[in-house]
């Protein structure tokens, strides 16, 4: 006999709902999500060097990756509204050329995890930088959004294997 996986947002007649968290304990959470944006070398040193014609791209992409991650539970469905205690947005040149590396961190003291609002903020922060630099590079590319890390909660903690 296989082992069913049973989805926790759909309930037993396999109809979407957001699950109840009325019963579970509140811990510390926190995850690490990140991205990386492609780019050519020179799109990334405007990006870098202040001399885009937006303005300052990555005062901005920080700033939306925060927002993002403030309103999750308005962009994904079936998420929760939290209380983030904490969100960080850091935006670093990658070791290979022309890539950006965005990696942001969500935390909270509640019921529920904030994996998808580090995600919300990773993903955020990269389409932010994209929609900067456009003008000078649209072959941009958005690549590798995932949750690095995570701890807290029922499930454990989980570090994703390089």
């Amino acid at each position: 006999m296989s082992d069913v996986v049973r989805l926790t947002h759909l309930n037993s007649a396999g109809e979407a709902h957001i699950v109840d968290i009325g019963e579970k304990q509140s811990t510390s959470r926190r995850a690490l999500a990140e991205a990386h944006l492609i780019a050519e070398p020179a799109t990334v040193d405007a990006i870098f060097g202040g001399s885009l014609k937006k303005g300052d791209a990555l005062a901005v992409a920080r700033i939306a990756g925060i927002m993002a991650a403030k309103k999750t539970a308005d962009l994904i469905p079936l998420c929760h509204p939290i209380t983030l205690t904490s969100v960080t947005v850091d935006i670093t040149r990658a070791e290979q050329p022309g890539t950006i590396h965005i990696v942001a961190t969500a935390a909270t003291t509640g019921q529920t995890g904030v994996e998808m609002e580090a995600l919300a903020a990773a993903s955020t922060a990269a389409l932010t930088l994209y929609d900067m630099a456009k003008g000078i590079d649209r072959a941009m590319t958005v690549t590798n959004l995932r949750v690095v890390e995570k701890s807290g909660g029922k499930s454990g903690d989980f570090r994703r294997q390089p």
